[in-house]
């Protein structure tokens, strides 16, 4: 039987709360940081290994989480969660992402459907239609082919897809796999769609409306925007719009695209990346076969987080590495930074992956919690975050622990020796350098060069970043989330809190509105 307890009630939580402390600077110096290195570290799917060395922990510390993962029952949860049990406690949902790239347990049916067979039906059709794309016996209207794919959807349906398109361009370009080149349209500011349609032929684009509702007023508008702009340039907008969207919403079976790929509601918008939200911009830009080994990668990941052994689990083992910092240690924040350029928005998604989801202060049955939940995530590429906000991860007065991501190998593979190194080489260089930086400093009589450490990191180490990778990586990080949330007790797959400003921004626009609303409405000119 699963038991959903706070927190604070678990006794295992109580112990670890009073175990000693790690002195990060002595353990990661000389032969003892060297050994750290080699033995904390946990194999990945895909070739890549999670490395923990330079965290705040040690075998005690190990052992107590080993302790909470058991009595806060993490590997039965996840059992139950891809089993189908209604684990959207909020929304009255299951919570199926992980069955858009495989069957880790029993068949899921709900309404009558076998989920599983369901997604893999509209990923096929996505495979087709994307093949007669490429192949062109899908034209526009004079017979000619479309070369550009441009998805317009906001939140779930824009960062995830923009982020996994980035990771991949680089790569398919050098292996021959870039189909067409994709943009993206996510904001209602209107110079968003503008500088888009500026930048393409329009009459070789294809744009994909992204909506499960068929009703997100920020789609809807950029929609508008784009019909307008084909009609303007004499084009027939329903020649050139897919849909992805649910089965019920008025865009399922409206004449007005060349065809709609179907959602549901067990999947929420920000772990979309791997469902027809994803799927038909990625097959579209580098071919379906591309996106099965995405697939692939976030499915051999998703099998290690169903184990049930901590050591073995590195989703788990880096969610619960981070509650200890959260709830124990008390540090407030997170910075992803990968030293990859092909990884320039994954801290963006990962932002709205974590922070959508366990940004919560009630637990899952609506009860208020006495503690801390998820953390302010964010984080650029390396180096370039070096010159920007390092000084402050280096010497400000908050220790905000660190995810780093790096590869051996550039996407591209094309590299110049400058000074006895290539390119590569330096970049490898400085990841290496700042987690020791970080986690042992350097002492200096002059205060304003004196480097504390005590920093904390980890970092997820590949060869290569390329489809199954990125799918690995992927999965990953939304297994940590919803462990943490289940060791928080919250509900990981509900957002309610971006509610409260659609509803007040509605009020505005139909000038139903007094107080301050109203003040604020006559400054913007509205």
């Amino acid at each position: 039987m699963i038991n959903w307890n706070n927190l604070d009630t678990l006794n295992s939580f109580k112990e670890l709360s009073n175990v000693s402390k790690v002195n990060l600077q002595e353990v990661m110096s000389g032969e003892s940081g060297a050994e750290r290195v080699k033995n904390y570290s946990v194999p990945m799917a895909a070739g890549l290994s999670y490395n923990y060395a330079a965290k705040e922990v040690n075998d005690d510390i190990l052992a107590a989480l080993k302790k909470l993962a058991e009595e806060a029952q993490l590997a039965e949860k996840f059992e139950a969660l891809y089993n189908g049990e209604v684990i959207n406690t909020g929304e009255k949902r299951l919570v199926l992402h992980q069955l858009t790239r495989g069957q880790l347990g029993d068949k899921v049916v709900a309404d009558g459907v076998d989920k599983r067979e369901f997604y893999v039906k509209e990923q096929n059709r996505i495979a087709e239609f994307a093949k007669k794309v490429h192949s062109g016996e899908i034209v526009n209207e004079k017979g000619e082919k479309f070369t550009t794919v441009v998805q317009i959807g906001i939140g779930g349906s824009d960062l995830g897809p923009r982020a996994m398109y980035l990771a991949l361009e680089n790569w398919a370009h050098r292996t021959g796999n870039f189909k067409m080149e994709a943009k993206f349209i996510s904001n209602v500011d209107p110079d968003d769609a503008s500088a888009v349609l500026n930048q393409i032929d329009a009459a070789h684009s294809i744009f994909i409306l992204v909506s499960k509702s068929g009703t997100t007023l920020e789609t809807l508008t950029n929609e508008s925007f784009v019909v307008n702009a084909l009609k303007n340039a004499g084009l027939d907008a329903s020649k050139h719009m897919i849909a992805v969207t649910s089965e019920t919403s008025p865009l399922a079976k409206s004449d007005n695209y060349l065809e709609a790929f179907f959602m549901d509601d067990f999947i929420g918008g920000r772990y979309s990346s791997t469902s027809g939200v994803g799927g038909a911009v990625l097959s579209l830009a580098f071919g379906p076969e591309v996106f099965a080994q995405f697939l692939d990668g976030a499915a051999e990941e998703d099998k290690l987080a169903a184990g049930k052994d901590l050591m073995t689990n590195p989703a788990m083992l880096d969610a619960l590495i981070g509650v200890f910092e959260r709830n124990v240690l008390g540090y407030e924040s997170t910075a992803v930074l990968p030293y990859s350029q092909g990884l320039s928005r994954f801290p963006a998604h990962l932002q709205q992956l974590d922070m959508e989801s366990n940004g919560k202060s009630v637990n899952r049955f609506g009860d208020p919690i006495d503690y801390v939940t998820g953390p302010v995530i964010f984080g650029e590429p390396g180096t370039n975050g070096q010159h920007s906000f390092y000084q402050l991860l280096h010497q400000g007065t908050d220790i905000i622990p660190l995810q780093f991501i790096g590869f051996r190998n550039s996407q591209l593979r094309n590299d110049v020796d400058i000074q006895g190194s290539t390119s590569q080489q330096k970049l490898c260089a400085n990841v290496a350098a700042q987690i020791v930086a970080f986690a042992c400093g350097k002492k200096d009589e002059n205060l304003n060069k004196n480097f504390k450490g005590g920093r904390p990191s980890s970092i997820i180490i590949g060869d290569e970043l390329d489809p199954k990778s990125l799918g690995a990586l992927l999965s990953h990080f939304e297994n940590k989330v919803m462990f943490q949330g289940f060791v928080w007790n919250i509900n990981s797959f509900d957002q309610e809190g971006v509610q409260l400003g659609k509803v007040l921004a509605k009020k505005v626009l139909a000038h139903d509105t007094d107080g301050a609303l109203a003040e604020y409405s006559k400054l913007l000119n509205i």
